[in-house]
């Protein structure tokens, strides 16, 4: 699909310039101004034909931007997606500046896609760190959005956790204890007995500060720190290899989660399988090398180097994330 703008001043422009009018439409002395009291202005026969090709102009440019949510892979995303377009618009029009919050895999990795067709809008996604799966996303005008960002806080959660150790859940319960929805909150990694860092929208950042007072049972601290103090780990994997008669998502997903054909197809037709965020539901979808495959409540692998073996089959690395 062609690149698609909002930049609905070009069309305008455009539009009356393709016309030569052989005098001005209006002529002002100076100091005049629009107010006051004039003859009533009509526009030439040229001119108005000109008016009906903008508002087709316009709705051309409505129509594309119902396609690109047509080409949504993820259903469950088209609403957000279709906010995000939305407001890519606004932004792109009047040449500012706008964020998300923080936005789940399969969002992000829609509009990303979607963002992509648009000729007059840039967007960068930001999490926090390089390995951040929620991330928010700033859209503008490239004239306007020239630098990344300042739009995400980290918090680090302390306390005696030695004795009572707390889960992700227990964490992401006890910060949407205060009040705050779940956009609002980035990732959080988890630190064993330290506690937990998280990721925030900034102007959060003091009230969590003042608000969060335990996790569990365990009384707690919460401070800023920089970004760059974040202690991240890169994910820990092992591999293994299959040999398949197919690269069928459900051939290699089933050997990955070690899990039977017949209850992998199961799980496709729950809607409990991803590629790369998106739900998957056939069972013929093929992989290749780098798709992430996820099904729900298993964890998550990678589908690393494919090569063809002598009787026709497929030897694939899988990279399971422990």
């Amino acid at each position: 699909m062609a690149a698609i703008s909002f930049a609905a001043p070009w069309i305008l422009r455009r539009a009356v310039q393709t016309f030569s009018l052989p005098q001005p439409l209006l002529h002002l002395n100076p100091g005049s101004c629009f107010h006051g009291t004039h003859r009533p202005f009509t526009f030439p026969t040229s001119l108005r034909h000109t008016a009906s090709g903008i508002c087709h102009l316009i709705q051309a440019v409505k129509g594309n931007f119902d396609d690109l949510l047509k080409g949504v892979g993820d259903k469950n995303a088209i609403e957000e997606v279709k906010h995000i377009l939305e407001m890519a618009r606004r932004a792109s029009s009047r040449r500012e500046v706008l964020h998300s919050d923080f936005l789940t895999p399969p969002v992000l990795k829609e509009s990303m896609t979607a963002l992509e067709k648009l000729a007059d809008v840039k967007a960068v996604a930001q999490g926090g760190y390089p390995q951040a799966e929620r991330c928010r996303l700033s859209v503008g005008h490239p004239e306007a959005l020239t630098s990344d960002p300042d739009i995400v806080a980290a918090l680090s959660i302390t306390g005696n956790f030695g004795f009572e150790p707390c889960s992700h859940g227990d964490f992401l319960g006890s910060i949407l204890g205060t009040g705050i929805a779940r956009e609002k909150i980035g990732d959080i990694i988890l630190q064993g007995e330290k506690g937990a860092q998280f990721l925030v929208v900034p102007e959060l950042a003091d009230y969590l500060i003042t608000s969060l007072e335990k996790v569990g049972n365990v009384s707690v601290s919460c401070t800023r720190i920089p970004l760059l103090a974040l202690e991240y780990e890169p994910p820990r994997t092992k591999s293994f290899k299959t040999i398949e008669a197919s690269l069928r998502v459900d051939a290699l997903a089933s050997a990955g989660f070690k899990l039977s054909r017949s209850k992998l197809v199961n799980l496709i037709s729950n809607g409990d399988v991803r590629v790369n965020w998106t739900t998957v539901t056939k069972n013929g979808t093929t992989l290749k090398t780098g798709d992430i495959v996820s099904v729900s409540g298993k964890g998550r692998i990678k589908i690393g180097e494919i090569n063809s073996t002598r009787k026709g089959k497929f030897a694939v690395e899988l990279i399971q994330y422990l």
